[in-house]
């Protein structure tokens, strides 16, 4: 018959009170010796797992959380499987939870996280996230490619976005294009400002005319790109697209296929991350890479080294590179 902690509390000669918040973390003001003692009735009597006791014991349970926003966005598999493979090399386990790039679904899945007793959650903002999500974390955490301007301390890990879509730019101007198009996500998050901002800096320093009806800014999504580039070409005439990601570029060359428009020789596009599936695109899209792998495996490091307390700079920025194919 499964204890009860009623009957661990009668076992260890302390209230039901004194038990339940020891097996809940919420012990600081209960002596090392009776939460020992309590924990080691838990585990002899097998409450709970043994394997939990012990983390009980010794408040660490190898476990950490992630929060992507979609996990069937192929960017975001591909940061998953670098934090899944530096975690497990590290001797952790990932509990994956997906947002549906909802802030409302972020917030309740660090509850969540945080009453699994995850050592630290990596977490991939929704598109609309505010300070309010980072306000309900108790343990160490990592932003992971969106960054959010907050005065909460938290680790990042980010691209330098506003130069990877300047050099993005630069490139279409260079093929000869002067009516560059902008689609992307909603400035809501640091990362899709600074790539607006990369793309009106190579526009106005090229002495091209900036015009605002070639921007277009919705999601990070396919129909985005779709959208997008049917309501450029309704208001204005475009020779080339900059793309905020790969998923957008992918609308984007569908809409511009289906009216006839060739590429590159009518329009060029440019996407942003290189997701694995970009170069087996007809044809295979240009793009920025970033290196999505690496960046998995720098946030493993670095909640690992907060979770430790290490010092250590709590920021990194790692570079992106540009990818030359048949779009432009």
């Amino acid at each position: 018959m499964k204890m009860t902690i009623k009957e661990i509390a009668e076992l260890a000669g302390v209230s039901t009170a004194t038990v339940s918040k020891i097996l809940n973390g919420k012990d600081k003001d209960i002596s090392e010796a009776t939460r020992k003692n309590v924990l080691d009735i838990v585990e002899r009597e097998g409450y709970i797992p043994n394997g939990i006791a012990k983390s009980l014991r010794i408040k660490n349970t190898k476990t950490i959380g992630i929060i992507m926003p979609d996990v069937m966005n192929l960017f975001f598999s591909e940061l998953a499987r670098g934090v899944e493979d530096a975690a497990e090399k590290k001797g952790y386990s990932v509990i994956l939870c997906n947002s549906d790039n909802k802030e409302s679904k972020e917030e309740k899945y660090i509850q969540i996280l945080q009453e699994k007793m995850v050592d630290g959650i990596i977490l991939t903002a929704s598109e609309n996230s505010v300070k309010r999500s980072l306000r309900r974390r108790k343990i160490p955490m990592v932003l992971l490619d969106r960054d959010i301007s907050t005065d909460e301390k938290v680790g990042r890990i980010t691209v330098d976005n506003e130069e990877g879509t300047y050099n993005a730019t630069k490139l279409l101007i260079e093929k000869g294009c002067k009516n560059i198009g902008f689609i992307s996500s909603n400035k809501t998050t640091k990362s899709s400002a600074q790539r607006l901002q990369g793309y009106e800096n190579a526009i106005l320093e090229s002495k091209i005319n900036f015009d605002k009806n070639k921007i277009f800014l919705q999601n990070y999504t396919i129909e985005t790109g779709y959208k997008g580039t049917v309501s450029l070409l309704e208001k204005t005439n475009i020779d080339g697209i900059c793309c905020g990601n790969d998923l957008i570029a992918i609308g984007a060359i569908k809409a511009l296929k289906e009216r006839g428009i060739k590429i590159p020789q009518d329009v060029k596009v440019i996407g942003f991350d290189d997701i694995s599936i970009s170069k087996y695109m007809d044809p295979p899209l240009t793009t920025i890479r970033q290196p999505i792998y690496e960046m998995g495996e720098e946030a493993v490091g670095m909640l690992i080294d907060v979770i430790n307390n290490k010092e250590m700079e709590m920021s990194k920025v790692l570079k992106t590179e540009l990818i030359v194919r048949e779009t432009t």
